[in-house]
């Protein structure tokens, strides 16, 4: 394959989207790119957070000082799906987390390491990114790429009903998205609005019954293409909702948050690419507030890589 058209495949493969390591407020870029069907994806990453709660961001606690190290790994494959590109990917995090914060007044102390939720999601692109083979990929050039988004976040993590800071939430999500991805030349353009569903957590602190109500959010990025395959993207986020209620009671602790950051990739050949990223809280009405810095290594295979 010509060396420009491997620079091109370089920055659309660069740092696939996978579930992030601070999953209450995730801000992706290229979450709807078009991608060689085939393609497989191996990340490993690394992300360290610092002050608000991002576990959990509905717990009755104030002034929380919370530090986490997160260990991510994740899969993911480009699908065909009814001549339409796709993808399904799956993300695993392993978190050391430590800090304080009050709970009605009173200091409380967690340390604590394990797993967190797993995630599972399956996007397709239904407008503007038909499925492409490696071979056929060079030709192919983006213009409105219109997508939709199914995630899953499965109750896997470390979870205490005794403490109320853990890795691991006890309930279930279903996060349906839809997507719009723009080209303007080297420039492109995203906007993606998500809703997150809760199932109740039966086995709440104390052995409480709780509810959330559903979180509505938007993000957007605007994504620059450099030379040698390499992109940038600066990135925001917002959301609201997600009220909480305890054994009936309703809790004043609807969210009302927004972030942004700023993500960079970089091919370091057909194979493997690096992706530093970091974000940071503008306003946060709960105070689930804090700054992420992240890394991740990516390595791809199939779909006719040679």
């Amino acid at each position: 394959m010509p060396r420009i058209a491997w620079l091109r495949l370089a920055r659309l493969l660069v740092c696939a989207a996978w579930p992030g390591a601070a999953a209450a407020q995730e801000i992706e870029p290229r979450a709807f790119s078009n991608t060689p069907v085939g393609v497989n994806f191996l990340a490993g990453g690394y992300a360290f957070t610092r002050g608000g709660l991002s576990t959990d961001p509905d717990l009755p606690l104030t002034d929380p000082r919370l530090r986490t190290s997160s260990a991510v790994f994740g899969y993911a494959r480009a699908l065909d799906v009814f001549g339409l590109s796709a993808k399904f990917d799956a993300a695993l995090p392993l978190t050391w987390l430590n800090g304080t914060a009050n709970r009605a007044g009173v200091p409380v102390e967690r340390a604590v390491d394990g797993f967190g939720d797993a995630r599972l999601r399956l996007s397709v692109n239904f407008f503007g990114a038909p499925a492409v083979t490696l071979s056929e990929f060079p030709a192919y050039r983006q213009d409105l790429i219109l997508g939709g988004s199914f995630q899953v976040s499965v109750p896997t993590g470390q979870y205490d009903p005794t403490r109320l800071i853990n890795l691991g939430t006890n309930r279930w999500f279903f996060r349906p998205g839809l997507g719009a991805s723009k080209a303007l030349g080297r420039l492109i353009l995203e906007l993606v609005g998500e809703a997150t569903f809760f199932t109740e957590n039966a086995d709440f602190f104390g052995g409480h019954r709780r509810t959330q109500a559903p979180v509505f959010a938007l993000q957007g990025h605007a994504i620059y293409s450099f030379s040698r395959g390499i992109w940038g993207s600066l990135d925001a986020t917002g959301f609201t909702g997600g009220r909480s209620t305890v054994d009936g009671v309703a809790n004043d602790d609807r969210q009302q948050n927004w972030r942004i950051g700023a993500t960079l990739a970089v091919p370091l050949d057909a194979r493997f690419s690096v992706k530093l990223y970091a974000s940071h809280g503008v306003f946060a009405r709960t105070g689930n507030n804090y700054d992420l810095v992240g890394v991740a290594l990516q390595y791809r295979w199939g779909g006719g890589l040679p």
